[in-house]
């Protein structure tokens, strides 16, 4: 929609003139499909008003009204299946699985054990998991400002590949009982990887690829297969870890990120 494109430019607008996209994302107004939906016309107007002005404010508003009225329309879970609309929903889900199985989850939750593998004692395993936190957060940053800049597919592959690699490296390190910081740099490099790509460019995509008659259901779906797909990998982990052991867990997952880093596995 215009409105869609002209807040967005707003918003980079007011951001570089002033130089506090964070502070600004704590004033964001309301979303004006919410009481546009609802019949609350004014109100909508009046949010819309506030982002860009009051003559675009009708102009969107109308826009709104009328994908309102197509989303009422919206589809059942038979029509999911149907030609033209299948391919994307399969997509969705396919990526939304691989955010997960590409295993990078499994730090998190199972931080202790992958850096007590790696021979950190308790004191240093806690510093480790608050560095991998601070180097999650701050390149899922990066990745809010890279995404539209280098589009999509460029980012999901390149978090594929990289992340294989990775896993490759890290994998070795086990085998070889290599420990120390040369490990820890291989965990932070793995996360850092995955939060500026797969982690935020996988929900960007769910709701991008979906027509916004089908989106609701259509993105349920995907993310209902993120999250049992997440459940397999935790609960899975300590299985695998055991029979195949450290090195052998992230060659797995190496594998996974190689097959999905293939060409055309990847859509955005």
């Amino acid at each position: 929609m215009r409105y869609t494109a002209y807040a967005k430019a707003r918003t980079r607008t007011t951001t570089n003139a002033n130089g506090t996209r964070r502070k600004k994302t704590l004033f964001v107004p309301e979303s004006p499909r919410w009481p546009a939906k609802r019949g609350l016309h004014e109100q909508a107007r009046r949010i819309l008003a506030r982002i860009g002005g009051s003559r675009c404010a009708e102009q969107a508003l109308a826009e709104i009204e009328a994908t309102v009225v197509s989303e009422r329309q919206s589809a059942g879970l038979k029509e999911l299946f149907t030609s033209g609309v299948s391919k994307p929903l399969l997509i969705g889900v396919v990526l939304a699985v691989f955010q997960q199985w590409c295993g990078i989850n499994v730090i998190f939750n199972y931080a202790q054990e992958v850096f007590s593998a790696a021979g950190f004692p308790i004191s240093d395993m806690l510093f480790n998991i608050v560095v991998t936190g601070t180097v999650n957060l701050a390149f899922t940053l990066v990745a809010m400002a890279t995404v539209d800049r280098f589009g999509r597919r460029i980012l999901m592959l390149g978090g594929a590949a990289g992340l294989a690699v990775i896993y490759l490296a890290l994998g070795a390190a086990y085998h070889a009982h290599i420990h120390g910081t040369y490990t820890v740099a291989l965990v932070v490099a793995a996360i850092a990887c995955y939060a500026m790509s797969l982690a935020p460019v996988t929900w960007v995509v769910i709701a991008e690829i979906f027509p916004n008659r089908i989106r609701g259901t259509a993105v349920s779906l995907a993310v209902a297969a993120l999250w049992i797909a997440s459940f397999i990998l935790i609960v899975t982990f300590l299985e695998l870890n055991g029979r195949v052991g450290a090195a052998g867990t992230f060659w797995t997952y190496a594998v996974i990120s190689v097959r999905q880093g293939k060409p055309g596995a990847s859509s955005g």
